[in-house]
C-alpha cells in the first residue's frame, strides 16, 4: 500500500471548469467530478434543481495525489473558493497502485 492524499472539493457549478483547470495545471493525473444533490451549511439549505438556471448547483471533485502536489493545488483552490461558495477537505489514504497517482 502507498500513502497519498485525497482532495475533495465541493464548489458551485459556475466555478467548476476553473477548478478542473487548477487540478490539471497542477500536475494531477486524474480526478472525478460528481453532481451534489442537496446540502445544508452556513444556516442555509439547498437542493439541486430548485434554481431554474442551475447556477446554485454544486459539484464535487475528488482526486488522489502525491503529497508534494498539495501546496500548489491548495493555494490555487483556496483563491478560487474565496470568490465562490465551496469547501475543500484533505485526507490521508492508502492506494494499491502507486503508479496511477
Amino acid at each position: 500500500m502507498f500513502s497519498k492524499k485525497r482532495i475533495e472539493l465541493i464548489i458551485e457549478k459556475p466555478a467548476f471548469k476553473r477548478a478542473c483547470r487548477v487540478f490539471e495545471d497542477s500536475g494531477v493525473t486524474g480526478y472525478t467530478a460528481l453532481p451534489c444533490m442537496a446540502g445544508y451549511g452556513n444556516g442555509n439549505r439547498w437542493q439541486r434543481g430548485t434554481d431554474l438556471s442551475a447556477s446554485r448547483d454544486m459539484v464535487m471533485i475528488i482526486s488522489i495525489v502525491d503529497e508534494d502536489l498539495l501546496p500548489k493545488i491548495t493555494q490555487q483552490l483556496e483563491n478560487l473558493i474565496g470568490a465562490h461558495i465551496g469547501v475543500l477537505s484533505l485526507a490521508d489514504v492508502q492506494v494499491i497502485r502507486d503508479d496511477r497517482f
